[in-house]
């Protein structure tokens, strides 16, 4: 940690449009006042922009309206001039085809967003899965000041007595539909149950991993993560972030001083301790990115491969990050990988202070939810990269949440040409599968769908789930939800639109998965390989225009981060020119 505080007074960003009393000046202050702003408020204290993510069709961050107010609050106490503005909100829930598609939009908005204006720090309100990476990405690009605020995770769900995670039940009653052992009436009543509170997902799903991330990463205050949506202490929380947020600015704290290889390198080894989404492969890669920090997936595996997973929550275990907050939250785990040796404990935190400082001192007040390494749900917990020739450039699984005994396996592959043949076919009882196949799912990559959708997780045949069986090898180029398990192959890379060996696997092919030596083939000869790849036809369906024709022209592959080419590195906060 060799952060120095920048000399304070100093001109700001902000007092290009606001300082002074030219006519320019006047214009850009004179119309602000509208709004009923004294005028001492101009005379160079920093201007927060709250960033905020609310959206009434984004449910998870239905509530930051109210939490930006505390925001605003903790603002105004330290000196600072806040103003709210909303920015664009992809929401996990509603976005068709995949709010993975707008993710990248929306870094791409929220970055101009943030230099065109005249904003000196920012406060990055989040939530739902895409909302955390899009607005770091922004913030990592515009390099202005930053710090992360969450919404927080919903209550626990409760149904007949069980623990209900959202989205971890929501596939586990439907596979029991689909199985005809829960009746849909019965699923139906359930659904009541899975979302009583405000907030993101209550599981270790995407929204949750990524708050995690966050805050390993130092991009938020420590404890954010875990804070229920609706406990006062969220609150609180929003406030000394808004208190934060103003001393940032005073000593130019930037997200390239905080967002080093040794935070994500802390992230990798955090992400497996506390069992969490895959989806964090993709967007700290690209986030990487933005900050022209060389990480790859290779860094991944090596990082993770010896981490245990250490937190007993949905959908590796069996709580749910209400749990997680009572026993201590992120800083306990943090703590424990420090003391385990597996934390840089010198990287630096928005708090001024280094990762080690803000947790050394923590107490786990729940060892059945934060386990002891001994009682580890699994001992390798980070996420295993996959390669070999089916998979050149590799592929994801997460173990913690895979059957152990399908680890190395070899199957019979079952292939569907996109997710509209998968829905077609799954549900006919001729059709030619059993547990012991392999089903493989092709053209849903970044390109292929386009966007990368959450289908990877593909939900098994009815006839084969009758049989009891709820777990088979799965291999896609698509993602799965954070909340999902199983022993699913996701990012297959390159992925079959862009024509990569995912393209040419045949019905009937043998697959053999071997995740300890971290091996994905497809049993062929390399020279049928390179026949069946010669004689190969793109079939997917190529966009003609807008941003879907943009997001295929120029995105890359999962194994980069499925970042667009183009808005890779850091372009800097250079004051824009005057137009009048």
């Amino acid at each position: 940690m060799s952060f120095k505080p920048a000399p304070w007074p100093r001109k700001l960003r902000s007092q290009h449009w606001y300082g002074g009393n030219t006519r320019d000046t006047i214009y850009h202050r004179g119309w602000m006042k509208n709004q009923g702003y004294p005028p001492d408020l101009f005379d160079g204290r920093p201007i927060i922009g709250i960033l905020n993510t609310w959206s009434e069709l984004t449910p998870c961050n239905g509530h930051l309206r109210e939490l930006a107010e505390k925001v605003k609050a903790g603002v105004w106490e330290a000196g600072g001039f806040p103003v709210e503005v909303p920015v664009f909100s992809a929401s996990e829930n509603t976005f068709r085809p995949t709010a993975m598609m707008f993710r990248n939009l929306a870094a791409l908005a929220i970055e101009e967003t943030m230099r065109a204006q005249p904003i000196d720090g920012a406060v990055l309100m989040v939530g739902c899965d895409k909302t955390t990476p899009s607005l770091l990405m922004a913030a990592a690009s515009t390099n202005i000041p930053s710090i992360v605020i969450s919404g927080g995770p919903m209550l626990n769900g409760w149904f007949r007595g069980e623990r209900v995670g959202s989205g971890t039940h929501l596939w586990k009653f439907s596979e029991e539909v689909r199985a005809g052992k829960l009746r849909q009436d019965e699923f139906l009543e359930a659904e009541q149950a899975m979302s009583r509170s405000s907030g993101s997902c209550n599981t270790m799903g995407t929204a949750s991993t990524m708050a995690s991330m966050a805050e390993t990463l130092g991009m938020a205050l420590s404890g954010n993560a875990a804070i229920p949506a609706v406990d006062s202490r969220r609150r609180v929380m929003a406030q000394m972030t808004g208190r934060r947020i103003v001393q940032m600015v005073k000593d130019d704290l930037k997200p390239s001083d905080i967002l080093t290889r040794q935070a994500f390198e802390n992230a990798i080894r955090t992400n497996g301790a506390i069992g969490g989404s895959t989806n964090a492969v993709v967007h700290l890669l690209a986030l990487a990115g933005r900050v022209e920090v060389d990480l790859t997936l290779d860094d991944w595996d090596r990082g993770g491969r010896d981490v245990a997973t250490i937190v007993n929550l949905m959908p590796s275990g069996k709580y749910l990050m209400e749990e997680f907050f009572y026993a201590g939250g992120l800083p306990v785990v943090l703590k424990r990988l420090g003391e385990g040796g597996l934390l840089h404990k010198d990287a630096l935190t928005v708090s001024g202070r280094s990762i080690w400082d803000e947790v050394k001192d923590v107490i786990n007040h729940n060892p059945d939810v934060i386990l002891p390494l001994e009682k580890a749900l699994t001992s390798q917990g980070g996420i295993a990269v996959l390669k070999g020739n089916l998979a050149p450039k590799g592929a994801v699984l997460k173990p913690s949440a895979a059957s152990p005994e399908l680890m190395c396996h070899r199957g019979r592959a079952v292939v569907f040409e996109d997710i509209d043949d998968y829905k077609a076919r799954i549900n006919d009882e001729s059709l030619d599968i059993d547990e012991h196949c392999v089903m493989v799912l092709k053209n849903c990559g970044p390109k292929g769908y386009p966007g990368m959708a959450e289908v990877g997780n593909m939900g098994l045949p009815p006839k084969v789930l009758r049989k009891g069986i709820t777990d088979m090898v799965r291999i896609s180029d698509a993602r799965m939800s954070g909340t999902a398990y199983g022993t699913v192959v996701l990012h297959v890379s390159p992925e079959a639109a862009a024509g990569g060996p995912l393209a040419v696997v045949r019905e009937g092919d043998m697959i053999e998965l071997d995740v300890p030596n971290r091996r994905l083939h497809l049993d062929i000869s390399d020279e049928e390989m390179t026949t069946r790849l010669a004689q190969w036809k793109p079939s997917h369906v190529q966009s003609v225009s807008g941003y879907a024709w943009m997001h295929q022209q120029h995105v890359e592959g999962a194994d980069q981060g499925a970042d667009l080419d183009f808005l890779k590195g850091c372009r800097g906060n250079p004051v824009p020119k005057e137009s009048h």
